[in-house]
């Protein structure tokens, strides 16, 4: 589990993202390599508070970092925003 802040950024302003930590995503790149799909992205399963969800991290290359979509019906059920932070548990599937 880690804390991250909900953001869009500017290029794509429809979708709501979080970061996965750079430790994480060094964790996640090591136990996917060969095993991730188009645009280098990793099935998970996903939760935050009391919402939880399958979807695909995506790496980031300018950062490292792998982003998580944050879909509105999981940011409305949680009643949470961008700029808030969050509690993310993230479960790969393999």
């Amino acid at each position: 589990m880690f804390t991250s802040t909900l953001f869009h950024p500017e290029s794509m302003n429809a979708y709501v993202f979080v970061s996965v930590p750079v430790d994480e995503s060094e964790v996640i790149r090591e136990l996917t390599e060969g095993l991730r799909r188009g645009f280098g992205s990793v099935r998970v399963r996903v939760s935050i508070n009391d919402s939880a969800w399958a979807t695909s991290i995506f790496p980031e290359s300018a950062t490292g970092r792998f982003l998580l979509p944050v879909k509105k019906a999981i940011r409305q059920a949680e009643g949470i925003e961008v700029g808030d932070t969050v509690a993310v548990t993230i479960e790969l599937v393999l």
